[in-house]
């Protein structure tokens, strides 16, 4: 299957294309690339909600609730779960099938593994190509599901419309969010596992935390408490998205959204050109050669331009 035939036929909504597609973005290869930035100019249509937290707190089966749950208002549902393992290992991938089966197996429901190779942000780079594809493709609500391994999981800022944390009684989450840095990304927060002991003191700690913010802002985060394996507080948390949304509209910040998504692919699309500058270089024997001239004195800038210049003089004539 060609690029073209494969872009027509994710926009047709195509399994077999879904599928194809999502495994060349991926990879991480020029053509998956290539495949994402062209399916960006049909996107924008879906609600994409971001879903994150530290291990144990149940995210998979709240991800899980969330979709049966939207399938019964007739809403499709894309979902992504970034793995932190490896991709060949099987670690995460069995276990998020397992607790979403029921909604996996629901033809209005698309569920992809997406490995995270490393990526300290809690989401690998190819989970915003695969979005995009997900939203070309027409499902009406993405749900992202990060590593949760707790560190530095402010990428889902990037890509998601509403950021869900979860928390879960008895571990310690007010402090974790407070060192994972993800109290201030979440527009709706999450007490999962609410029948435990120490959930009020969970909410309790949340409400302390978020009035010492500081930050003004006409959104006022809502607490919701669950418990999604028995479908308990689902229906008030898809409210709270709901009207999350609305705000969002309402103050236009899905467009600001929307630009800074296709700032963000410009940047890639310029960090890609720069690998390739190099690699290209390096075969030719010019890369080395150019750091011996900026070792005895040539002016760097001077020496990137012309390599620069060099490489989209090749790259024309190769066109």
């Amino acid at each position: 299957m060609d690029l073209n035939s494969l872009y027509e036929g994710i926009i047709a909504g195509n399994r077999r294309a879904l599928a194809r597609g999502l495994s060349w973005i991926d990879e991480g290869s020029v053509r998956g690339k290539e495949l994402a930035h062209r399916l960006f100019a049909h996107t924008g249509h879906a609600r994409i909600i971001g879903i994150t937290g530290a291990p144990g707190v149940g995210k998979s089966t709240l991800v899980n609730a969330l979709a049966l749950e939207l399938r019964k208002r007739q809403n499709t549902v894309g979902i992504l779960a970034v793995d932190p393992s490896s991709p060949y290992s099987g670690g995460a991938i069995l276990g998020d099938r397992i607790r979403m089966q029921e909604s996996v197996d629901d033809k209005g429901v698309y569920m992809r593994s997406l490995a995270s190779r490393g990526h300290v942000g809690g989401l690998s780079r190819a989970a915003f190509g695969a979005i995009n594809l997900l939203d070309a493709a027409g499902f009406d609500t993405i749900l992202v599901e990060t590593v949760g391994a707790g560190q530095a999981e402010v990428d889902i800022m990037r890509y998601a419309q509403t950021v869900l944390v979860v928390l879960a009684p008895g571990l310690g989450d007010d402090i974790q969010a407070i060192k994972a840095g993800i109290l201030e990304i979440g527009n709706v927060f999450v007490v999962n596992k609410s029948d435990r002991d120490g959930a009020e003191l969970t909410v309790r700690s949340l409400k302390g935390l978020l009035s010492l913010s500081g930050e003004a802002s006409p959104w006022t985060v809502p607490i919701i408490k669950t418990q999604a394996d028995r479908f308990v507080g689902i229906n008030e948390l898809i409210e709270a998205i709901d009207q999350h949304q609305v705000y969002l509209r309402e103050h236009n910040l899905l467009d600001n959204l929307r630009y800074q998504q296709a700032e963000h692919i410009l940047k890639q699309s310029l960090e890609d050109i720069l690998v390739a500058v190099q690699s290209e270089m390096d075969h030719q024997g010019i890369w080395r050669q150019s750091v011996l001239d900026i070792l005895s004195g040539e002016d760097s800038t001077r020496k990137a331009k012309t390599l620069l210049t060099q490489w989209l003089k090749t790259s024309a004539q190769g066109e």
